[in-house]
């Protein structure tokens, strides 16, 4: 039976980041562009628990290092601000424009 090793956790982190790229990059929807950067966030949350999981403990250290699920936690509370923050002014700017396509909006010109 196989195990799950560090390089199993960086392969699917790297998978779901270049999905992420791919969305943020290639969508012109608000939306779609916010939910891609989101997996972008959950890429790194599974590299950091991934590392942490696999790191060489110290002599005298604790037997389970949880820094990266540390990390984790603050990078959860970054994104569910900026998403929060971000959904705000995507509905404003479909209150006043009708329409949340990255193409068709022009902040500068009303």
């Amino acid at each position: 039976m196989a195990t799950i090793g560090l390089t199993h956790y960086l392969v699917l982190s790297g998978i779901v980041f270049t999905i992420g790229l791919y969305g943020a990059l290639a969508k012109r929807n608000a939306v779609i562009i916010l939910m891609s950067i989101e997996l972008m966030f959950n890429a790194v949350n599974i590299a950091f628990v991934g590392l942490s999981r696999f790191s060489p403990v110290p002599p005298g250290g604790a037997p389970l290092d949880l820094t990266g699920q540390v990390f984790a936690l603050f990078v959860i509370t970054v994104a569910a601000a900026e998403a929060a923050i971000a959904l705000a002014i995507i509905l404003t700017v479909y209150r006043l424009r009708k329409t949340v396509s990255i193409d068709d909006l022009n902040l500068l010109k009303w």
